[in-house]
C-alpha cells in the first residue's frame, strides 16, 4: 500500500518570524550555499568584458614599459593602479563610459594623494588604518551612489592600501600622484579610441542595472563596512602582518553584497580563490622573474580575469590574486617576494570572515527574514526533486 504524498513544504514555514541571528547563521551553513558558490553564470556581454580587459591590458603593455625605462621607474607600481580604471564604465550608456572612466581615474588619484599625503604628514599607524576603513566605506558609498560599476570600491581602496607606509618627501607624494594620473589619463584615451567596439544594451539584451537604494541604506551599508575593515585591519596589524589593506578588502568585498547570502557566497569564492591564486603568485615569484616578464604577466592576467570573473567570482580571484602580488612585487621588489603569496591568503581569509561575521550581527531584519525564505524555498525545491519519479 502506497503511503499518501506529503504535501509541499510552505514557504513561511521554515522563516522564523523573530528573525534571529543565531538562525541566520544555521541557515547559511547548509550545503546548498557552498554548491551556489561553484555555480557558472552567463557574461551580460562578453564583448564588454573582453574590451575592458584589453583596453587595461593594452594601458598596462603601453605605460609600464615607458615607465620602466624612464627615470622614474620606482613609480612603476603606482602607474599599474592607473591602468585600472579602464575597466570601469563597460555597461554604461551611449557617451556616458568616458565621464565614468574620467571620474574613476580622479578618484584613483585622490586615493594615492589622500593617503601619501598622511603618510608624509606622520600620520601614524592607527591613523592610517582609519583612513583605510574609512576609504573602505566612503569609495562604497561613492561607487554605489554614482553607480560606477564592476569592478567598484576595491580599486580604489586597493589604491589606498598601496599607499600606507613612510612617505620622505612632499616631492615623493606628488610623483606617487603624478605617475597614478598620467596612466590613467592614457587609459581613458584608449577608451576614448575604442568606444565603438563596445556593445549596448538593446530592449532583447538589457544590461544589469541595480537600482539605487535609498540614501539610508546606503548610509547604514558604508558605515558597517567601516567598522568590519577597521575591524578586520587592525586584528591583521595586531597579529603583525604587513599588509592589513588586504584584511580590509576582503572584508568589503563581503560586505558589500546585496544580502547575507551573497555576503556568504563572496566570502567563500574569495578565500578559495586566493589560495589558488596565491599559489600561482608563488609559483611565478619563486622564478624571481624579470620586469619584462612581470608586464607581460599583469597585461594577461589583466585580460583574462576580465573574461573569467564574471563567470564565476572566485575563478577570478585566482587571476586577481597573482596580478596583485605582481604589482606589489613591482612596487616593492626587495620587500614583496614569493614569501608574500602566504601572508595574502592569511589576510584574506581573515578579512572575508570578520567581514561575514560583522555582516551577520549587524544584519536588518529584512535581511534575516529575506534569507529565511531563500532558506525555505531550496527546502521546496529540493522536496519537489526528491518526488520526482525515475525516468
Amino acid at each position: 500500500m502506497n503511503e499518501p504524498e506529503k504535501p509541499p513544504v510552505p514557504l513561511q514555514a521554515s522563516v522564523n518570524p523573530t528573525g534571529r541571528r543565531i538562525d541566520a547563521v544555521w541557515q547559511l551553513l547548509q550545503l546548498h550555499h557552498i554548491r551556489g558558490s561553484l555555480e557558472l553564470i552567463s557574461q551580460p556581454s562578453l564583448n564588454n568584458a573582453a574590451l575592458a580587459g584589453l583596453q587595461a591590458a593594452i594601458t598596462v603593455a603601453i605605460a609600464l614599459p615607458l615607465i620602466h625605462l624612464s627615470p622614474w621607474s620606482h613609480l612603476i607600481g603606482f602607474a599599474s593602479l592607473g591602468a585600472l580604471v579602464a575597466l570601469f564604465g563597460r555597461f554604461a550608456p551611449q557617451r556616458s563610459r568616458n565621464r565614468i572612466v574620467f571620474f574613476c581615474g580622479l578618484l584613483q588619484v585622490f586615493a594615492v594623494l589622500a593617503v601619501s599625503t598622511a603618510s608624509w604628514l606622520g600620520a601614524s599607524a592607527s591613523i592610517q588604518l582609519a583612513l583605510l576603513a574609512l576609504a573602505c566605506g566612503g569609495f562604497y558609498f561613492v561607487s554605489v551612489t554614482g553607480r560606477l560599476g564592476p569592478p567598484g570600491a576595491l580599486i580604489f581602496v586597493f589604491a589606498a592600501g598601496a599607499s600606507m607606509g613612510q612617505v620622505g618627501t612632499l616631492g615623493e607624494v606628488m610623483a606617487r600622484t603624478a605617475a597614478t594620473g598620467v596612466v590613467a589619463a592614457l587609459a581613458l584615451l584608449i577608451c576614448a579610441a575604442t568606444e565603438n567596439f563596445r556593445h549596448l544594451a538593446t530592449a532583447d539584451r538589457p544590461f544589469p542595472s541595480d537600482l539605487l537604494p535609498p540614501l539610508r541604506n546606503r548610509l547604514f551599508a558604508a558605515a558597517r563596512i567601516m567598522l568590519g575593515s577597521a575591524i578586520a585591519a587592525n586584528a591583521c596589524y595586531a597579529i603583525g602582518a604587513r599588509h592589513p589593506s588586504w584584511a580590509a578588502m576582503g572584508a568589503l568585498a563581503v560586505m558589500q553584497g546585496a544580502n547575507l547570502q551573497i555576503s556568504l557566497k563572496r566570502a567563500l569564492q574569495r578565500m578559495a580563490g586566493t589560495i589558488v591564486g596565491a599559489f600561482v603568485a608563488w609559483v611565478i615569484l619563486t622564478q624571481e622573474p624579470s620586469v619584462w616578464t612581470v608586464i607581460a604577466v599583469l597585461s594577461a592576467l589583466q585580460f583574462l580575469t576580465e573574461m573569467i570573473i564574471g563567470v564565476n567570482y572566485g575563478l577570478g580571484q585566482i587571476l586577481v590574486t597573482p596580478m596583485a602580488l605582481l604589482m606589489s612585487h613591482l612596487a616593492a621588489p626587495y620587500a614583496a617576494g614569493s614569501d608574500i603569496a602566504p601572508e595574502r591568503v592569511f589576510d584574506t581569509v581573515l578579512g572575508a570572515s570578520v567581514g561575514l561575521f560583522v555582516a551577520i550581527i549587524f544584519s536588518r531584519i529584512n535581511d534575516r527574514h529575506q534569507l529565511a525564505r531563500h532558506h525555505a524555498a531550496q527546502a521546496v525545491a529540493r522536496e519537489g526533486r526528491s518526488r520526482r519519479p525515475p525516468d
